[in-house]
């Protein structure tokens, strides 16, 4: 089974027919983006979720909780509902093969439910709720090398019907968010096209250092929890893994919706 980064962009995705990667989530089960089998699980890594220096996994028994991680917006949005079952099971294995590859010690959250990095682009590409989803954390205190590591621990999820999906943003610097008709700026269409190019052509070693391989890195991620997800997927999908780029819009300027699948070398 493929990987996927997918840039989830603003939380008003859930509710803004404007906004162009809205479509794009929206045909993921009729163009079978992920093929044509259902996932028996969902693992998200997303970048809302960030518990420093050590993996977390939510083991929730039940469903899911629809967690508003966000402030300011539409009361219609804080009552929009996502209520996957979880997968205990995958979060178990998740936390053992973290451990079994020296990540440990995996913490386990029993309270936490789905974030919106998680429940917003999964309302759009799964609307019924009915496949089972967990979530591992992002360390912002560790790099992209490790992330990437931790990605090819949870490679053998891709062969026991485990959808990995990291979400995040491919720019995220909120300070420099515009009009949506305003042109993209320089940083971010530079920084942007870098990682299209890098991705494309396999360069995942200059992926995994962008902070010094990337032209204007840290202006389009003053902080890594948005980008640390695509470390993730793309180290799930292994060495010689494909890249895709499977989606690509803007929003608010500088918002890149820039998504990618990853191929497993056969």
């Amino acid at each position: 089974m493929d990987t996927f980064f997918l840039s989830h962009g603003a939380v008003t995705l859930s509710v803004d027919e404007t906004i162009p990667a809205r479509a794009f989530y929206k045909s993921w089960l009729p163009a079978a983006v992920a093929g044509k089998q259902a996932p028996r699980a969902i693992l998200v890594v997303s970048a809302h979720w960030d518990t420093v220096a050590t993996p977390t996994v939510n083991v929730v028994h039940g469903t899911n909780d629809t967690i508003y991680d966000f402030h300011g917006f539409p009361e219609a949005m804080y009552k929009l509902k996502y209520p996957a079952p979880g997968a205990p099971d995958v979060a178990e294995r998740t936390k053992k093969l973290l451990e079994d590859a020296g990540f440990g010690p995996v913490s386990e959250d029993h309270g936490r439910g789905l974030d919106h990095g998680a429940w917003v682009p999964l309302m759009l590409m799964y609307p019924e709720a009915d496949i089972p989803v967990c979530q591992l954390s992002v360390q912002s205190g560790r790099d992209g090398t490790y992330h990437y590591n931790l990605g090819k621990a949870l490679a053998p999820l891709r062969d026991e019907g485990v959808l990995v999906i990291g979400t995040g943003t491919a720019t995220h610097n909120l300070s420099k968010m515009g009009p949506h008709d305003a042109p993209v700026p320089q940083w971010a269409s530079e920084f942007d096209t870098w990682l299209k190019g890098s991705l494309l052509n396999g360069r995942y070693d200059d992926v995994k250092q962008y902070e010094e391989k990337a032209p204007y890195a840290k202006v389009a991620h003053p902080t890594p929890d948005h980008f640390y997800p695509l470390h993730v997927a793309l180290g799930a999908a292994g060495d010689d893994s494909m890249a895709e780029l499977i989606h690509h819009s803007w929003t608010n300027a500088s918002i890149s919706y820039a998504s990618y699948r990853f191929t497993a070398k056969k």
